[in-house]
């Protein structure tokens, strides 16, 4: 990316509490004109089999698309007279700071923000237009080999995007002692583009936009008509497009652009003025006021954006992220590490909205999605092109089946984990072999003891912090194999913890290896500037990063993996991922932005390869055993993550009640992911970050503790972790009241296994969440739109009211509109038959507010199983 600006603010002690938001290029808008000589007044015009786009020339002009199977619903069209395809040349700065970043726009050096419409081209398989703009223009087309599979017809719209001055000029009569001043209209910048929409399969139709390079000056004047000049100019234009730009000879046509007005503008003469690239390109199209925009990935703070501007960049997701005064603390300590409602580490460019329209962008680059207008969108990216998809489905399930057929789904997770608790414990083995004890005693349903602190804690500054030399430290878990083989005995597996990252170990005693000087001799790791392994601040310790786009990275990491679980071991976190610096070297040479939203996704190709890799190596009873099965779960994501990742978690939420970073961003962040095809998600039950500063005390209190266990007791995995700071946090095995609560939930875990598995199996064949925001099957209630964390749905089937306050005892239930069937609650059978309201229901500890299909299977499968387990 060029004109970037990269500032790093990793060491300052003291910095401002209140940083400014991130800022982006304004909205950009301007006037569609077309060629009233070459483009039709009113036509439609096929895009594969499935798809058809309108061209009207009516106020201004205006493309829409649909599908043939409901003509009258638009999917994506644009705003009459008004430009779609935008572009400008902008300073980029970057702040980085352990993992938080900012992008900001600086001066704009260029903005063609007008556009013209020359032709609207028809491409049948044997036309070789393509190839000719591939072959004569300095930018191509993307993924050209995907134009094989593509339907025919295309559809390619072109036509030139520019810049208008307002000049003053004098003009001087006989007789008239005073000079008369008027403006003029000059065209100072212009650049070709080109706007292809292909049909990719039934569901899906894709575009991509493709810029010429600025350099042309125009002179523009209103006139009534076409004159000699303009057809001399003409002659002129086609010279130097053919000379100078080498663009194909069809595309050089006569102009008589109509606007608004129906007034035509000439272009008098035109010079070729310094080359340079375009860095931000931008599409713009119409929404609906009251449309609202649901996905985006990750999205902890809302579910609908709309009146939003949505950056998408991974990152941390901060600490506080706006909620007070944890916020304040968080930034004046470090450099922006207390985040914003955006700052997430698995955003996604995709959404859909509750009008059943949705998109998503294909690539890597650093985009925006500018929703803050009634009456439109536009994306702003980060590049020299822009390339995605528009999906056509009748209702949120459909899109979200549509949306993950491309880019990839879960596959069906090992039944153990899905089982009973997950317990996240440190501490070395005799710690874990005590509370396994404990766990017996009061009869806990067990499927893991994942165990963070294999490799070896070490005393930093900010405390006790792991090793991250991905090998088991022998001191801390003497009998480290016995364990394993102990647990494993009482069919219970062994889950440990690594990340793409590695720390100097010369201090680190009883080590067998050194596996940061091993990539550093293998030339592995990430690069700085000057060719040296980039040493990347993180907490107390800098680390190096692994290139993953390196050929020989994969290979070395998964013989680590392989000894890990050579001894026995079934499952690990995947750590980080979200913490590429922007300014690194990579051995592909690629761009460190775009790099930066795929690393996640190559760490999860890395860990998912090396899954199926050693499942195929298995043979006889090892291979079939589905006890034997592997699996990973990770945080950091990007829209393909689904594809390669196992399972997620949502990262570090603050140990408390608040709605951006503590139990309701959980469930928030649990449902937006869901719509983004991040189909199996949990967080840590209780949270993870906790906070000893003065005047500022967040530790995790009992009364949340036992409410984020009721919370997870519904979603994909019920996993325990001990926080950051375990000895200022209630802990599950903290007291007889905590480890009976863990027992009673687990067991509420357990009695709907057997519809989780079903919907494990769903997720895998069609994308569909566990956990489901109730847009996803009642778009139509008003009512659903307004909700974010306040409930959800368990599959179809069971829906679940979490208490997310502290102190209460009872919760407000929505019954959506369009059920067929009552809810009935799951303690006292009480049935709820009235659509569209709301009811008070008691919620005591214990007893969460959760309701079933009253009559069916599920339901009923689920009451028996809570009574076989003695918990109703």
């Amino acid at each position: 990316m060029s004109n970037l600006k990269i500032t790093k603010k990793h060491h300052k002690h003291l910095n401002n509490p209140f940083p400014s938001t991130q800022t982006s290029h304004p909205f950009i808008e301007g006037t569609l004109f077309f060629n009233s000589q070459t483009v039709p007044s009113h036509k439609k015009f096929s895009i594969g089999k499935d798809f058809q786009l309108l061209w009207c020339s009516n106020n201004g002009g205006y493309l829409s698309i649909s599908h043939q199977s409901n003509p009258s619903k638009l999917i994506w069209s644009t705003i009459p007279g008004q430009a779609f395809v935008s572009a400008a040349l902008a300073e980029t700065e970057v702040e980085e700071s352990r993992g938080s970043f900012v992008v900001k726009d600086g001066d704009v050096h260029l903005v063609c923000n007008h556009q013209t419409i020359e032709e609207i081209r028809v491409i049948n398989q044997f036309d070789h237009s393509l190839e000719a703009i591939n072959q004569d223009s300095q930018y191509g087309f993307e993924q050209k080999n995907d134009l094989n599979s593509s339907q025919f017809p295309m559809l390619l719209i072109s036509g030139w995007i520019f810049s208008m001055e307002k000049r003053k000029k004098q003009f001087h009569k006989a007789g008239i002692s005073a000079d008369i001043q008027f403006e003029t209209k000059e065209t100072s910048t212009s650049a070709r583009y080109w706007l292809l929409f292909d049909q990719k399969n039934r569901n899906q139709i894709g575009f991509q936009v493709m810029l010429g390079e600025p350099g042309l000056k125009q002179s523009h004047k209103t006139s009534p008509t076409p004159t000699g000049r303009y057809r001399s100019f003409r002659r002129r234009l086609g010279q130097l497009r053919k000379r100078k730009l080498g663009f194909c000879r069809y595309l050089s046509r006569p102009r008589g652009y109509v606007t608004v007005s129906s007034a035509e503008e000439e272009i008098q003469e035109m010079k070729v003025a310094e080359s340079t690239k375009f860095n931000r390109v931008c599409l713009t199209y119409s929404s609906e006021a009251k449309e609202r925009f649901y996905g985006f990935g990750e999205q902890f703070s809302h579910m609908d954006f709309k009146g939003k501007r949505v950056p998408i960049f991974v990152q941390e997701q901060g600490i506080g992220r706006g909620d007070q005064p944890i916020t304040f603390a968080a930034n004046l300590v470090s450099y922006r590490a207390g985040g914003d409602w955006s700052t997430t580490y698995a955003p996604s460019p995709f959404y859909m909205t509750s009008k059943m329209r949705s998109l998503y962008l294909e690539g890597y680059d650093y985009s925006v999605f500018d929703l803050t207008r009634n009456d439109r969108v536009q994306i702003q990216i980060h590049g020299t092109s822009v390339q995605g998809r528009i999906l056509h489905g009748n209702s949120p399930s459909e899109l979200v089946e549509h949306f993950t057929a491309t880019i990839g789904r879960p596959p069906v997770l090992p039944e153990w984990i899905i089982s009973g608790a997950v317990v996240g414990m440190q501490g070395g083995t005799e710690t874990v072999r005590d509370t396994w004890d404990k766990l017996r005693t009061y009869n806990v349903p067990v499927s893991a003891f994942w165990l963070q602190d294999w490799v070896g804690q070490r005393e930093t500054l900010i405390g006790s912090q792991l090793w991250w030399n991905w090998e088991v430290d022998t001191k801390r878990y003497c009998g480290w194999q016995q364990l394993v083989q102990d647990l494993k005995a009482q069919h219970i597996k062994v889950m440990t913890y690594c990340n793409p990252c590695l720390a100097p170990t010369h201090e680190k005693p009883n080590r067998r290896r050194n596996l940061f000087e091993e990539a550093i001799k293998l030339d592995i790791l990430v690069k700085d500037k000057h060719g040296q392994p980039y040493m990347v601040p993180n907490t107390a310790f800098d680390v190096g990063m692994m290139d993953l786009t390196h050929p020989n990275t994969a290979s070395w990491f998964k013989q680590i993996l392989q000894e890990m679980v050579d001894d026995g071991v079934r499952g690990w976190m995947a750590d980080f991922g979200e913490g590429l610096p922007v300014d690194a070297t990579l051995y592909s040479g690629e761009d460190p932005i775009s790099a930066h939203n795929r690393y996640p996704e190559l760490w999860a190709q890395i860990n998912r390869e090396f899954v199926e890799e050693w499942k195929s190596k298995c043979v006889g009873k090892g291979k079939e055993d589905p006890e034997e099965a592997l699996v990973f779960f990770m945080r950091a994501g990007f829209r393909n993550s689904p594809k390669w990742g196992m399972l997620f978690w949502e990262g570090d939420q603050m140990v408390s009640w608040q709605a951006n970073d503590g139990i309701k961003s959980a469930v928030t962040g649990l449902l937006s992911s869901g719509l983004s095809g991040y189909a199996f998600n949990h967080s840590d039950i209780g949270g993870y970050c906790a906070v000893n500063l003065p005047f500022i005390n967040y530790t995790r209190s009992e009364e949340l503790l036992l409410r984020w266990m009721e919370l997870n007791a519904f979603t994909t995995v019920f996993r325990t972790h001990e926080g950051n700071k375990p000895s200022s946090n209630s802990q599950f095995y903290s007291n007889h009241q905590t480890l009976s609560q863990f027992a009673r939930l687990a067991k509420v875990y357990k009695a709907w296994k057997f519809y989780r598995i079903q919907l494990v199996k769903e997720a895998a064949q069609k994308g569909l969440p566990v956990c489901r925001h109730l847009f996803l099957h009642y778009p139509e209630d008003e009512h659903v739109h307004h909700l974010t964390y306040q409930q959800f749905l368990v599959g179809t089937e069971i829906l679940v009211v979490p208490v997310l306050d502290k102190g209460k005892k009872n919760v407000k239930a929505y019954f959506p509109v369009g059920e067929s069937s009552n809810w009935q609650h799951i303690w006292t059978g009480k049935l709820f038959t009235e659509q569209g309201c709301e009811a008070w229901v008691d919620a005591p500890i214990g007893y969460p507010a959760v309701f079933v299909k009253a009559g069916s299977i599920i339901g009923e499968s689920f009451v028996k199983n809570l009574r076989d387990l003695e918990i109703l």
